[in-house]
């Protein structure tokens, strides 16, 4: 059993910057990928981006190539989402979620492939 907690939301004005963090328990860390998902109020779960548990393998979402950065710590069991430049649009929940993937695979989009969920982190953007 996978605990995550995600921590680092908050309120930012437009085109600054938040690191969201992912703090798991329970399990070998590094043989799961951990993927960020957000919603927005009133649409469905969205996939953000993912990462292996080797950190050799990164996808991201259109919507935030070059805007955002996934990355972990597997000695700290955390990943963390570095997102830049802001905008209202990114105004979300924040889920991570871990999925065991013991074998080298691409990183999967879809959210009911992922077995474990923190409760989220609320992200705000002023304009």
């Amino acid at each position: 059993q996978v605990q995550l907690v995600e921590s680092g939301g908050g309120l930012v004005q437009a085109g600054g910057s938040l690191r969201l963090s992912c703090a798991a328990s329970g399990g070998t860390f590094s043989l799961y990928v951990i993927a960020w998902f957000r919603q927005a109020p009133g649409k469905e779960r969205e996939f953000v981006a993912g990462i292996s548990g080797s950190a050799d393998n990164t996808d991201y979402a259109d919507s935030v190539k070059g805007q955002f950065t996934i990355s972990r710590d597997n000695a700290k069991n955390t990943v963390y989402l570095e997102m830049n430049s802001l905008t209202p649009e990114d105004l979300d929940v924040y889920y991570c979620a871990a999925r065991f993937s013991p074998m080298p695979s691409q990183i999967i989009k879809r959210e009911y492939e992922y077995r474990y969920w923190g409760q989220g982190t609320r992200v705000t953007v002023s304009s």
